[in-house]
């Protein structure tokens, strides 16, 4: 089977739901469009305003499992975001607007443990996603390691666990480990793969109900001797993607 571009995933909130599309424009040097292209800052967060910041600035699955259970729609002309939970009723607003950003605040905080530092602010910056990386990435997995976890473990893992952009099939399980510093092809890109991506615990938690119920990081290690799973890529020539485009690795 010819390795191809199975899904494509962004998430326009970071940590707060994930959406599926059908095709994606990627360009030089930047994330996924709209991808991370809001935070949750969190009343301990320390941050530079219009810079990029870590991830333990914000709120994210690792700390509230819960929050892994949201599914997002996001109006790109509208600047507007649909989030939906089993546990709340849905809620639209725009990020950008305070009032609206207020009552997003409000709707979330049931799903954060009170224990921990709770969600202060949406947080941006022009042009930088708050990806998990100090560079503009894309995360890259493969449904055959995927598959070949769950077999491990005994346990059916949905890939929406790992929160991932682009998922591609019909490679061997695990080869994506072996393309580092390599260069692949998917539709019209040209994309460099960077380095291993290690994992949270935020990869422990069901995405259908936001509850802790896999041991992922324990297997991973145990595999690979670290809690590794898919590869972080840069986009060295832009152009459109979408689902079902062949990929190929190149020597």
């Amino acid at each position: 089977m010819t390795a191809r571009l199975a899904s494509i995933q962004r998430h326009p909130l970071k940590s707060h739901g994930r959406e599926t599309l059908a095709e994606v424009r990627l360009a030089p040097g930047r994330a996924l469009p709209w991808d991370r292209h809001w935070a949750v800052a969190h009343e301990a967060a320390r941050l530079t305003e219009g810079a990029w910041a870590p991830c333990q600035n914000f709120s994210r699955g690792a700390k509230a499992a819960r929050l892994m259970a949201i599914t997002a729609s996001l109006d790109e002309a509208a600047r507007r975001i649909t989030l939906s939970h089993p546990d709340q009723a849905a809620i639209t607003f725009a990020p950008d607007d305070p009032g609206d950003a207020a009552r997003f605040i409000d709707w979330v905080r049931p799903l954060c443990p009170p224990e921990r530092a709770q969600p202060a602010r949406i947080f941006s910056a022009p042009d930088i996603a708050m990806t998990d990386t100090d560079y503009q990435s894309v995360s890259l997995l493969s449904l055959a390691s995927n598959a070949d976890l769950s077999a491990r473990m005994s346990q059916d893992l949905s890939p929406l666990r790992w929160r991932g952009n682009l998922w591609i099939e019909g490679t061997d399980p695990w080869a994506e480990r072996g393309w580092i510093g390599r260069e692949l092809r998917i539709g019209d890109t040209l994309l460099r793969v960077e380095e291993n991506i290690v994992r949270c615990l935020a990869t422990t938690a069901n995405p259908a109900t936001g509850e802790r119920d896999a041991d992922t990081l324990g297997a991973l290690k145990s595999l690979h001797g670290a809690a590794e799973f898919g590869v972080y890529v840069r986009v060295i020539e832009g152009g459109t993607i979408r689902t079902g485009d062949p990929v190929e690795v190149l020597p």
